[in-house]
């Protein structure tokens, strides 16, 4: 099996939740090759990307998305788009939304890009500058439905505390996809070490 590890907005290759996957299957499942690709691109290569990944990396192999937050979004669209199963780890929803937040920089930089000068409204840990075009990507791409449905999983933390579980759980019920939440907890969800035996059990029902 190949899993892709799609990471969040503030985080890159060397997510905390990569490596651990990465780590626990090299000991307890050699047979699973972890895929931790930098994502710090604007939406659409990003989008790209994981596309030709699951074309490149698939064959034989069974290919499965994890994605965390930001990433869970990105995993929707391109499980929706590929057929592709995803785990969803406390996923952005409405990225368009909550990250209008960034428009508030007042020290935001200029990006040059192809299309003329645009202001970047926020640069990620990781080096992503993003800008209103990107936000407009977003706003273009919403999550409407989920269209693989027996093939989504979501896994959910009620405290968190960046992004609605309810509303996240409401609207991966509401399609059909299976939604855990789990009491407590927060964004990041800091005790995923202690829940990768039920990842993997779950990527393997997938």
């Amino acid at each position: 099996m190949n899993v892709i590890y799609v990471h969040g907005l503030d985080s890159d290759a060397n997510s905390t939740k990569g490596l651990l996957l990465e780590g626990y299957c090299e000991k307890h499942h050699p047979d699973i090759t972890i895929h931790r690709p930098d994502l710090n691109q604007s939406p659409q290569v990003v989008f790209d990307k994981l596309v030709s990944m699951i074309n490149s990396v698939s064959g034989n192999d069974k290919v499965v998305l994890v994605g965390s937050s930001l990433g869970g979004y990105f995993s929707t669209l391109v499980s929706n788009e590929t057929g592709c199963p995803a785990l969803l780890i406390n996923p952005s929803m409405q990225p368009h939304i909550t990250l209008q937040r960034f428009e508030e920089d007042k020290g935001a930089d200029t990006l040059k890009t192809d299309d003329g000068n645009q202001k970047v409204l926020h640069t990620t840990s990781g080096g992503w500058a993003v800008t209103k075009a990107d936000l407009q990507w977003f706003a273009d791409h919403q999550l409407l439905t989920v269209d693989n449905p027996s093939q989504v999983a979501v896994m959910l933390k009620q405290s968190d505390e960046l992004l609605d579980a309810n509303l996240s759980a409401a609207f991966y019920r509401q399609q059909g996809a299976t939604v855990t939440i789990q009491q407590g907890g927060d964004h990041r969800f800091s005790d995923f070490s202690k829940h990768l035996p039920l990842v993997i059990e779950t990527l393997k029902q997938l």
